[in-house]
């Protein structure tokens, strides 16, 4: 981090519609607190497997609470995430292991791509209702992303390697480590140690401790 800067992770896979939410307000607060905003790709299949966590909408009444959430949360932090009545199969029936795995490959190697990469990944999800776990789909989202086809293709290949899935695995892990149980996962290195805030409705909280004022999701 910058002399004075707070470093603050954000841990999130594209799956999850909360860290959509904290990744968008995040990039909008980069310029406004005085914070090194650092994105860590890693796997929630991972992260709910290895705290016994089980997905919201298991509990029906939960589930059903979730779905107006997000739409209110989706209006309110000015994100275009349309919730379909069917949401939960549509991620209870994907894996977005293959997706990390890619951001992850870009992320080592041309990480200028990971924003628009890993936004792109959610609107193709959460917007457009489209699946994110085929190659072919994945190759789209990068070119609508701005990758070139040759460093799609590339991190394609990589995908399948011992490289890229470590790495992904050991983000996880670190995720973990910091006591993360779900997704998102905000860690503010503050006052010689890690604070973990979880969700996207605890950004304030973040504010708050790291001794920065919280203006809304959409400060203008």
């Amino acid at each position: 981090a910058r002399m004075g800067r707070t470093l603050v992770e954000l841990f999130y896979d594209v799956i999850s519609p909360y860290s959509w939410l904290a990744f968008e307000t995040l990039c909008r607060y980069r310029h406004i607190w005085n914070i090194d905003l650092r994105f860590r790709p890693a796997f929630l299949g991972g992260i709910m497997q290895q705290t016994g966590n089980k997905p919201p909408a298991m509990l029906p009444k939960r589930g059903e609470y979730m779905l107006k959430d997000m739409k209110r949360m989706a209006k309110y932090y000015q994100v275009p995430l349309h919730v379909s009545p069917d949401a939960f199969q549509h991620i209870m029936g994907t894996s977005s292991l293959t997706a990390m795995r890619f951001i992850t490959a870009i992320d080592m190697t041309s990480p200028q791509y990971l924003e628009p990469l890993s936004r792109e990944f959610w609107m193709r999800f959460w917007s457009q209702h489209e699946d994110i776990s085929q190659p072919e789909n994945i190759l789209a989202v990068a070119r609508q992303a701005g990758l070139s086809a040759e460093l799609s293709q590339k991190a394609l290949e990589m995908i399948s390697s011992p490289t890229v899935k470590d790495r992904l695995k050991d983000t996880t892990t670190e995720a973990l480590k910091y006591g993360a149980f779900g997704m998102p996962a905000v860690v503010a290195h503050y006052g010689g140690e890690p604070h973990l805030f979880f969700g996207s409705d605890r950004l304030e909280l973040l504010g708050s401790v790291i001794g920065e004022k919280w203006l809304g999701p959409v400060p203008s």
